[in-house]
């Protein structure tokens, strides 16, 4: 029954992860409900999690045609930010960042529904201005704040999905469930990371992380199909509610 926890929630949160993210916040907790150490949870977690993260990326390849130079630009602040975390994950007291984390998300779930108003408001700036309509968002600002999210990512990981929909909804004007598939990329970064780094120095539970890796993988196909149907509307309404969910899991922890 233990090993069948654990796969479920592995696909429930690979199909989350490939949506909107936070997928964490289902494997990690039934993982210390079993009994894990919460180290071994959250090294076993992020390894495990890695090839549902790379499912959601197939489920979403169609997306990412054309995001060639945004994504590559924008890995390498994830992979630098991600490496960062995974180091701080092994050195830090634990909880460190655990304080801060409630208020980044909710700093997210913002972004997310003034997204259309701001990015309205950003063009017609420009237009005022005369200038064109920046349709990359490759600012040195986002860059930095993306790598910021790889060291969140590296570090726990939860919510790091709404945290990178409100940036890219924000700053770079382009199709939702483009920038989605641009995140589900930037996610798989920061896990392989992550985990390679937990591999190398840490204790990893490898029949968690198997069992997470499995459901992850189905849910990952899954949640990319029914993420592709959802309208912008319906998708964003989905980030706030999983954001909302993921404060209250963090602030009752």
């Amino acid at each position: 029954m233990d090993q069948l926890a654990v796969l479920v929630a592995g696909v429930a949160a690979g199909g989350i992860n490939a949506v909107v993210g936070s997928g964490t916040l289902l494997t990690f907790p039934v993982l210390l409900a079993l009994g894990y150490p919460p180290v071994t949870a959250n090294v076993s977690n992020t390894v495990g999690l890695v090839p549902g993260n790379l499912s959601g990326v197939l489920g979403y390849r169609r997306e990412l045609a054309g995001q060639r130079g945004r994504v590559l630009l924008l890995g390498t602040g994830t992979v630098l930010g991600a490496l960062l975390g995974a180091v701080l994950l092994l050195t830090l007291p634990p909880g460190a960042f655990k304080a801060i984390v409630p208020a980044l998300i909710i700093v997210a779930l913002v972004l997310v529904v003034v997204q259309p108003r701001l990015s309205r408001w950003v063009r017609e700036r420009r237009a005022a201005d005369g200038l064109a309509t920046d349709p990359t968002g490759h600012g040195v600002l986002l860059w930095l704040a993306v790598a910021a999210t790889g060291v969140y990512g590296g570090y726990f990981g939860a919510a790091q999905g709404v945290l990178l929909m409100g940036l890219l909804g924000v700053v770079v004007h382009e199709d939702l469930q483009r920038l989605n598939a641009v995140k589900n990329v930037l996610a798989l970064l920061a896990n392989t990371v992550s985990a390679a780094v937990f591999i190398a120095v840490a204790h990893v539970s490898w029949q968690a992380a198997g069992l997470i890796a499995v459901g992850s993988i189905i849910g990952g196909q899954l949640g990319a199909r029914l993420g592709r149907r959802l309208s912008p509307t319906v998708l964003r309404t989905l980030i706030v509610v999983v954001g909302v969910v993921a404060v209250a899991r963090l602030l009752l922890t």
